[in-house]
C-alpha cells in the first residue's frame, strides 16, 4: 500500500507545484487547501489525520502577507505559530513524518556570508517572528521526525509572484528602478516541490535526519540582478532596469538586506540541493510567460 502524503495549503504556489510532483510518485497525495483543513482547529487536523492516516505532511499554509503581519501579528502568528504546533501534535500522535516550510526571515540578514542551517536566529519582522515560533514548535515537538526547510523568493506559474510581475511591468513601463541592495536566492517553486520529495521519502527510509534543511537555488543575486535576468529573458534591454536603494521603497516590514542560505545539511544526507537559479529560471520562464502574457492588455497570449 502506497504511503499517504498530506499537503497543507495546497492550493497555493508551491502546494500546486507539490500536488504535480506527487503525482509522479508511488503514493498517494492528499490535497488540503485552507477551505478543506484550518491547520488552526486542532478538531478538524484530527478529524484529517484519522480519515487519511497520513505517513507524510507538508505544511505549505502560510502567512505570507509581509507588510501586513508587521500590524496583524497576532493573526499572523495563528497560522504560522500555532498552525504548526497543531500539525506537529497530530504528527506525533499519529507516528507522521511532518515537513514544515519556513523562510530565510528568520534571520536578521546582516551578514554577506551564506548562512548555515545552525546560524542564530534573529528575525526583524513580525512575519519572520511568527515563521520562527512555527520551526521551534516543529523542531520541539517532533525531534526525530520533524523537518524545517527554509526557502525564499519563491516564484512559479502558480501564483502571483515577482518573476510574472516584472513579466507584466515590462510591457507597460519603459524603465524600471529596482532595489540592488536586497541580496538572495530565487527560488522555482517546481524545484522546491521535487526537493520536498525527495527529502520525505529519505525521511520514511531513515536516510535523513531530522532538523533544519535549506531548500534554495544555488548562487545569489539582487531583485535588481534579478529583473535584469528576466529582461534578458523576455528579449528586452536589460538596461531598462535601474539600480536603486531599499530607501527609495519603504516597507512597514524589514527586508533581510543578505539571506543567501548555505545548503551543507542536504548534501551532508545524500540529497543534491538546487541548482544555480539563472539555470532554474531559464528553464521555468516559458511557463510563467505563458500564464502572464495573455493577462497583459494589447499583448498577444
Amino acid at each position: 500500500m502506497s504511503p499517504v502524503w498530506l499537503v497543507t495549503g495546497a492550493a497555493g504556489m508551491l502546494g500546486q507545484d507539490l500536488m504535480a510532483a506527487l503525482a509522479q510518485e508511488d503514493v498517494t497525495a492528499v490535497a488540503a487547501d485552507r477551505a478543506a483543513l484550518d491547520i488552526t482547529d486542532p478538531g478538524r487536523v484530527r478529524a484529517a489525520f484519522t480519515a487519511h492516516r497520513p505517513a507524510v505532511v507538508v505544511n505549505c499554509a502560510a502567512w505570507t502577507a509581509v507588510d501586513d503581519a508587521e500590524s496583524q501579528e497576532d493573526a499572523a502568528l495563528r497560522i504560522n505559530g500555532t498552525g504548526p504546533a497543531v500539525l506537529a501534535a497530530a504528527c506525533r500522535e499519529h507516528g507522521a513524518v511532518l515537513l514544515h516550510v519556513s523562510t530565510d526571515y528568520v534571520f536578521a540578514g546582516d551578514t554577506a556570508r551564506p548562512y548555515a542551517e545552525d546560524a542564530p536566529t534573529a528575525p526583524r519582522s513580525a512575519y519572520g517572528r511568527t515563521k520562527l515560533a512555527g520551526e521551534r514548535a516543529v523542531l520541539e515537538t517532533l525531534p526525530d521526525t520533524g523537518y524545517v526547510v527554509r526557502t525564499a523568493w519563491l516564484y512559479g506559474a502558480g501564483g502571483a509572484n515577482f518573476v510574472r510581475t516584472m513579466i507584466r511591468l515590462e510591457s507597460l513601463k519603459d524603465t524600471l528602478d529596482v532595489v540592488d541592495d536586497q541580496r538572495g536566492q530565487p527560488t522555482w517553486t517546481v524545484d522546491l516541490a521535487g526537493l520536498l520529495v525527495r527529502l520525505g521519502r529519505a525521511a520514511l527510509d531513515g536516510t535523513a535526519p531530522a532538523g533544519v534543511y535549506h531548500g534554495t537555488s544555488g548562487g545569489g543575486t539582487t531583485w535588481f540582478g534579478f529583473t535584469r535576468a528576466i529582461f534578458t529573458l523576455l528579449g528586452a534591454d536589460p538596461a531598462r532596469v535601474r539600480p536603486t536603494t531599499s530607501a527609495a521603497y519603504p516597507r512597514p516590514a524589514p527586508r533581510p538586506a543578505s539571506s543567501v542560505l548555505a545548503h551543507g545539511r542536504f548534501a551532508a544526507a545524500g540529497i543534491e540541493p538546487l541548482r544555480d537559479w539563472r539555470t532554474a529560471l531559464e528553464e521555468a520562464f516559458p511557463a510563467l510567460l505563458a500564464v502572464e502574457r495573455p493577462l497583459v492588455s494589447g499583448r498577444p497570449g
